[in-house]
């Protein structure tokens, strides 16, 4: 799937279906806190395989049972893309 750069009503309209999700420094972000460092880094695991077969992968940052993430594209001139808006949308689907 090729990168497309979003527009601002797209972004807007992705906000909306990904709760919690806000735009930081340009970029998609959002702070994930779990109940462990076990299911932090487990949950990263399961996300890290669908970002190796989507082909895009996300800026992270880990400390015991807290995630904070980054996305966006560099290939497109470091801006949200439709990959963003789908790596979150799995994110969200994959968290406990």
């Amino acid at each position: 799937m090729a990168a497309q750069k979003l527009s601002e009503a797209e972004l807007k309209l992705a906000l909306n279906s990904l709760p919690g999700w806000q735009i930081k420094e340009g970029k998609l972000y959002k702070e994930y806190k779990f109940s462990s460092f076990a299911t932090a880094l487990g949950w990263m695991v399961s996300v890290g395989v669908h970002a190796e077969k989507l082909g895009h992968h996300p800026e992270w940052f880990n400390v015991y049972s807290t995630v904070q993430v980054n996305l966006i594209t560099h290939d497109i001139g470091n801006a949200i893309s439709n990959l963003d808006v789908e790596l979150a949308k799995k994110m969200e689907e994959l968290a406990p």
